[in-house]
């Protein structure tokens, strides 16, 4: 296609187009004009995407195209509704939707953890190879290292600094799994040996309840959020190889819009586990108590992501934004 010459040829309907889209008031005979023409803009649009490539012309044709949609289906702007919509549809429908790669990546994350930590809990040669047994005696002992670090800082910055670590990693995990899912292994198997030697050297030291006392009130949900950030970046990948019946374009910005609107979600998560992690696992409760609340925290997910999200995807719901916010495109040959 010779973009000179289909520009020239659609370039006064362009400006009138733009012309009726800026105009406040319109005549019916305008309006429907304003309506034929937006249709024909979109056809333009895709025919540009599809057969010819042009940043330059895509870019002028989407931002008439989107000026001329508000003009006849009117702006809408965001508010607590949409917000609300989002968590309580959107977002769990997405988590179900998506439970096929991070629930499987949980169980064989964890079952990889418990294989570490037994490894090294069984095998003093190992423990020797990481640390001193001066430091590692350090690390377990009754308020040591492993103990001090969830009550050395004072709780709202450690609070801060917790959530911020951890959505970083789960940041990583979604936005960079467009990368065959390469560098969310790495940061899944990152995870996998800081937890496993933490177990297996808190184990060695005859701890491990003190240390799952620990962990469990907060990381049962912190954990939950990266396996389906993990999971999600693994999905992203798998688009890039197979995006099934869709074009690859069209899939990776299908799924790809899905899992950045996740990183919303999973930042509230993680900033709910971090604020068990700095008020409720230093705190003096009971070690039941603090487990309890864990456990609790981590089933109040579990039925939001596979209950709601299941009632949510069964209306047809998927996570992608609305129709209404997506770019309109019109399929065409190429």
């Amino acid at each position: 296609m010779d973009l000179d010459v289909f520009v020239a040829t659609h370039q006064g309907e362009w400006a009138r187009l733009d012309a009726l889209a800026r105009t406040r008031r319109l005549t019916g005979e305008e309006a429907d004009e304003l309506v034929t023409l937006y249709q024909r803009a979109t056809g333009h649009l895709a025919k540009v995407q599809a057969a010819a490539p042009d940043p330059t012309l895509e870019g002028r044709l989407t931002s008439l195209v989107s000026r001329a949609r508000d003009a006849v289906a009117g702006s809408r702007s965001s508010g607590w509704r949409d917000v609300g919509r989002y968590f309580m549809v959107s977002f769990p429908a997405a988590l179900y939707r998506a439970r096929r790669w991070w629930l499987p990546v949980a169980i064989l994350s964890l079952f990889a953890t418990a294989l570490v930590a037994w490894w090294v809990a069984s095998h003093p040669e190992v423990r020797n190879s990481l640390a001193t047994p001066a430091a590692l005696r350090e690390m377990t002992r009754p308020g040591g290292e492993y103990e001090a670090y969830y009550s050395d800082r004072p709780a709202s910055s450690f609070a801060a600094q917790v959530w911020t670590n951890n959505a970083w990693i789960a940041a990583t995990c979604l936005v960079f799994g467009v990368a065959l899912g390469l560098p969310v292994l790495y940061m899944l198997w990152t995870n996998i040996l800081n937890l496993g030697l933490g177990v297996g050297l808190m184990a060695s030291a005859g701890r491990l309840d003190t240390f799952l006392g620990l962990l469990i009130p907060h990381g049962l949900l912190e954990l939950t959020a990266v396996f389906v950030a993990g999971g999600l970046g693994l999905r992203l990948g798998w688009t890039v190889i197979d995006p099934g019946p869709r074009t690859r374009a069209t899939a990776l910005a299908e799924e790809g819009r899905s899992v950045i609107g996740m990183a919303v979600g999973l930042a509230v998560v993680l900033g709910i586990s971090g604020v068990l992690e700095a008020f409720v696992t230093p705190s003096g409760l009971p070690t039941w108590a603090r487990i309890s609340i864990g456990v609790l925290a981590e089933a109040c997910f579990l039925l939001y992501a596979l209950v709601l999200g299941r009632k949510a995807a069964a209306t047809g719901e998927t996570g992608d934004v609305d129709v209404a916010d997506r770019a309109d495109l019109q399929p065409v040959a190429a």
